[in-house]
């Protein structure tokens, strides 16, 4: 059995999606022969991106060895104190404490391994990882999840701040063993932008769902309305704010014609309201359930309707419950212009298609539209066109009260984004990485 540090500042009982990719890969290195040494934070974080969820400490084996950076965790930084940092490129106190810590962790008490892993969120996991590699003597295998300086969604102050961001992911990158992108678009995006990595190992390996999530019995209801659920976080006030024209926008830190606003409820509740207004029955039929961690921006929104129900923050296993029992999610994207691909896929998407439930997806050209399209059981309209969301609305609630079979996905579009499948392929990574090195 091969040894890997398995280096993620996500990992239980910190929640939310970030967590899930490190849980489930941890879960399943093992039936391939890597035993993981996992570096991670304490948990217990109050940021608004890493909640609570201590419902899946019981999934990591017994056989994994968690070691933990002493707490307690700093403060994000805020304010003026977190603008400085953002445009004179000065390293927060967390970010210090993050990666000489884990770094510490890692290495104290020394332990034979083969091989670092290191799951990028955050992005300056990349320094640790780098370090790790030259003070064990070991490849580094860098995982990017979003693809860093080439996400659309990450906003700079400027178009330099962007540039220079490129500049250290390619120097930090160049250290790496092997390079894991989430999407075949970020894959080919990075190769496009550092050409000299094309000689590398670099592949793409999804987000995924894991099975064992929906062998569970589902909770019954007891209710008829037409249950629309959305899970996960909406951008709201980050939406509002580019749509705004912020002096990061006019100075080129945002992508052209970029809008993160429709990757919120604001256009599904817009959609909702011309629905009820040609459809008087549909108001006392239909709910929309939105959980997760919700801020201000997204309560002020969904006042617009009373049809909206604000579950708040749920346990993992709370929302697998509440897409498995909905009659229709809802999958938002950002919008970008005609021609240009998205880089990123939703991690919700998978554990949407897991559950066989109809999807309604609002999303620009990418993978995630490819995807859908493929699997069968969405429909699919860009993410601004609130006619065509409303209609798509209308045609849903006629099947549920029709009681028409729903459509089910495509079973070996669906089976590929298994965690196990995946994990399958990390470690193939890992073996190739061995044996180059």
């Amino acid at each position: 059995m091969k040894r890997v540090v398995f280096h993620s500042y996500y990992f239980p009982p910190t929640g939310g999606a970030g967590a899930q990719r490190p849980l489930k890969l941890v879960r399943y290195l093992g039936d391939h022969g890597y035993r993981a040494t996992v570096v991670t934070a304490p948990g217990g974080s109050a940021d608004r991106w890493s909640p609570t969820d201590t419902t899946l400490d019981g999934e990591v084996p017994d056989s994994v060895e968690v070691r933990r950076v002493p707490g307690p965790e700093p403060v994000q930084s805020s304010g003026w104190r977190v603008r400085g940092e953002r445009w004179l490129r000065v390293r927060s106190p967390w970010d210090r404490w993050w990666v000489s810590g884990s770094i510490n962790a890692a290495t104290r008490p020394a332990s034979d391994v083969d091989l670092v892993y290191v799951w990028m969120q955050p992005y300056n996991s990349a320094r640790a990882g780098a370090e790790l590699a030259v003070r064990l003597g070991r490849p580094w295998v860098a995982d990017l999840g979003d693809p860093w300086a080439l996400d659309e969604m990450r906003i700079y102050p400027s178009a330099l701040h962007r540039a220079l961001d490129a500049r250290e992911m390619r120097r930090l990158l160049s250290t790496a063993a092997a390079i894991v992108m989430s999407t075949p678009e970020a894959k080919s995006r990075l190769l496009s932008a550092f050409p000299e990595f094309g000689g590398r190992l670099v592949v793409d390996i999804p987000n995924g769902y894991d099975a064992s999530d929906f062998a569970i019995p589902m909770s019954p209801r007891s209710d008829r309305a037409f249950r629309i659920v959305h899970t996960g976080y909406l951008h709201t006030a980050l939406g509002e704010q580019v749509r705004r024209g912020s002096p990061r926008r006019l100075l080129g830190g945002s992508a052209p014609g970029l809008d993160i606003l429709t990757r919120s409820h604001v256009f599904l509740i817009d959609a909702l309201e011309r629905l009820f207004a040609r459809d008087a029955r549909a108001r006392d039929e239909v709910e929309l359930h939105l959980a997760g961690v919700l801020d201000d921006a997204d309560r002020r929104i969904a006042s617009r309707s009373d049809a909206v129900r604000l579950l708040g923050y749920v346990t993992h296993a709370e929302s697998i419950d509440l897409i498995r029992t909905a009659d229709l999610l809802f999958l938002p994207m950002h919008d970008l212009p005609v021609g240009t691909r998205a880089t990123i896929v939703p991690g919700k998407t998978y554990e949407y298609l897991a559950s066989g439930t109809p999807i309604l997806a609002a999303v620009p050209e990418g993978d995630a539209r490819d995807i859908l399209a493929a699997a069968g059981n969405a429909k699919i309209t860009a993410p601004n066109d609130v006619t065509a969301i409303a209609n798509a609305l209308e045609a849903e609630l006629q099947r549920f009260r029709s009681r028409i079979a729903v459509p089910t996905p495509r079973r070996d579009v669906v089976e590929r984004f298994e965690y196990r499948a995946l994990a399958k392929r990390l470690a193939g990574v890992f073996d190739e990485a061995l044996e180059r090195q």
